[in-house]
């Protein structure tokens, strides 16, 4: 039996969250410049995205750039701002094809105009599709995130449109860039490192997590089947005993 077939989609993960990870080490491993392998992984994205889609994964959340990526060399960042607006206008016809929505989360006021201008127009293109959405964190960290949240919220206390009774989970996550999607099942990084690094750290409170080795170039669909299968044999109990969950 192959990996997709060992698959149970009763018990697919309803929303998969990657940090996409060793894009630079896999490429000085090849002898070459950073920048060949951020452009190695964008076909990792291409493939890992198809196969979400096709198993009916409801939410593949991918952090594809953290405010603290603002910091490397300017050369750097940059040419990663010109490949993400080349690989936005290459798939979206493949996101149409497969029926994907893409949105995003982050501090976008933070990106080059014509960056914005193209992701809008993508998530305004792909706005009716039904099946996979797509977020892309793009310069985003989850500090800045719980910082304007909190900061949303003062706002409205000050205003007296909110009490401070009435603030509880459900407000701080309604005042999140992630409200309306559900937390992630299931987190994935790559390169080996054993970290969250600033992503998500509201949401992924109760998400099972995957690390592998494997750079992301190098981050195959049967990986990400091998991922999926591993959380299927994991007893998700939400602080609940093993028998109150069977």
């Amino acid at each position: 039996m192959d990996l997709k077939e060992q698959i149970s989609k009763a018990r697919m993960p309803r929303h998969i969250a990657i940090i996409m990870d060793g894009n630079g080490r896999w490429a000085k491993r090849q002898g070459m410049a950073r920048m060949f392998g951020h452009r190695q992984g964008v076909q990792t994205v291409h493939n890992i995205t198809e196969a979400a889609a096709e198993l009916g994964v409801e939410y593949l959340t991918l952090y594809a750039f953290s405010t603290e990526n603002w910091n490397r060399p300017k050369e750097e960042v940059d040419a990663l701002m010109i490949l993400l607006v080349d690989t936005i206008a290459k798939e979206t016809p493949t996101l149409m094809k497969n029926n994907v929505r893409l949105t995003t989360i982050g501090d976008l006021s933070r990106l080059p105009e014509e960056t914005c201008r193209k992701f809008k127009e993508c998530i305004a293109q792909t706005s009716a599709n039904t099946g996979l959405q797509m977020v892309l964190a793009l310069s985003y960290s989850a500090r800045w995130e719980l910082t304007e949240a909190v900061r949303m919220v003062a706002k409205k206390a000050a205003e007296g449109t909110l009490r401070a009774d009435e603030i509880d989970e459900q407000t701080v996550s309604m005042h999140l860039t992630t409200a309306g999607i559900p937390d992630p099942d299931l987190l994935i990084r790559t390169s080996g490192e054993l970290r969250i690094s600033n992503f998500l750290l509201w949401q992924l409170a109760y998400a099972e997590l995957y690390f592998t080795p494997c750079l992301w170039p190098d981050f195959s669909v049967e990986e990400f089947y091998r991922a999926i299968i591993d959380y299927q044999h994991r007893e998700r109990r939400f602080g609940k005993t093993s028998e109150q969950v069977i």
